[in-house]
């Protein structure tokens, strides 16, 4: 029986974390063959030097797949694509895989965000899409090192909406035999959006203040402009028919009271930094072409969103 194909497209925090832990595991077991994808200076290094993770989870700290390319259009009809890109490289990739998944490959984004499985389903309309909620503590040290801090990192993965009762089964087996802390549910919707709400109304509002977390919680002005962007995508959750909990909000600023008061959150850093790219379309522009969608006006985040977007 010929092994089933694994695919890690991009190395980043992410994508090294849990790609790390699947073709480790699997150097032992032999039981998939795995490829990733890494561009210019990281594929050079995990070429050479294998992919390093630096975790008080994994004694021995490298691992070599079977194969690492530079490009998408170098694989053919896999089974399963793990994709790890940034936010705002999704279109571009998805543009990229439609030309080399076979009918069956499936499909498992690896970011958070309320839009990601609409935005890859408008590409790559008839395959298996898996929504997926990641909480995870880890980043690049150096091209082909990334290290990891914290608690293990979690996957909260959902069944396609659209293709409900496809049998899954073997991906779920691989998840869990790479040792990975994994929640599979018939729907992980209200866990994206559980997040999002987090990730959105934060990242928005320390971006427009150059602020950290914990002067959100504690600022009139950054508490009051955080709420208001939790209450907008509360409203958008709702006429969505996903079920958040009544007192999301203020479950959203407990969980963020626990994090250490100065930190930062990568919008923020992103865009006070002059970075080109950032996750600004994710945070604000998804609240707004939601509202504009189901007819919900979203009046702070697009006044919030304007002001960054003019830095």
């Amino acid at each position: 029986m010929t092994k089933k194909h694994i695919v890690v497209a991009g190395l980043g925090g992410v994508g090294g974390y849990f790609g790390f832990k699947i073709n480790q595991e699997n150097e032992t077991a032999q039981k998939y063959k795995v490829t990733f994808i890494a561009r210019s200076e990281t594929y050079k290094k995990v070429k050479e030097n294998g992919l390093v993770l630096l975790s008080p989870e994994h004694s021995v700290n490298h691992t070599h797949p079977d194969a690492i390319v530079q490009s998408v259009n170098e694989i053919n009809d896999p089974d399963l694509v793990l994709i790890c890109v940034k936010e705002y490289d999704l279109e571009n990739i998805c543009r990229q895989l439609k030309d080399t998944i076979g009918k069956d490959t499936i499909l498992l984004p690896m970011m958070n965000g309320a839009d990601i499985y609409e935005r890859i389903r408008k590409i790559i309309p008839d395959h298996i899409i898996l929504p997926t909620c990641l909480y995870v503590a880890s980043h690049i040290k150096e091209k082909g090192v990334v290290e990891h801090k914290g608690k293990a990192g979690k996957m909260i993965v959902g069944r396609d909406p659209q293709h409900f009762s496809e049998d899954v089964n073997w991906i779920v087996d691989l998840l869990k035999e790479s040792k990975i802390d994994l929640d599979f549910k018939d729907n992980s919707l209200t866990d994206i959006w559980t997040k999002y709400i987090f990730i959105a109304s934060f990242g928005l509002v320390t971006a427009k203040h150059n602020s950290s977390i914990g002067t959100v919680c504690t600022n009139d002005e950054q508490k009051h402009e955080a709420s208001e962007i939790m209450k907008e995508i509360k409203a958008i959750a709702d006429k969505k028919g996903i079920v958040l909990d009544e007192d999301i909000i203020q479950k959203t600023f407990d969980k963020a009271a626990a994090f250490p008061f100065e930190t930062p959150t990568s919008l923020q850093l992103d865009v006070n930094s002059g970075k080109k790219n950032n996750e600004l379309e994710l945070l604000g522009g998804a609240v707004l072409n939601f509202g504009k969608e189901l007819d919900i006006v979203t009046p702070c985040t697009r006044k919030i969103y304007n002001e960054i977007k003019a830095f």
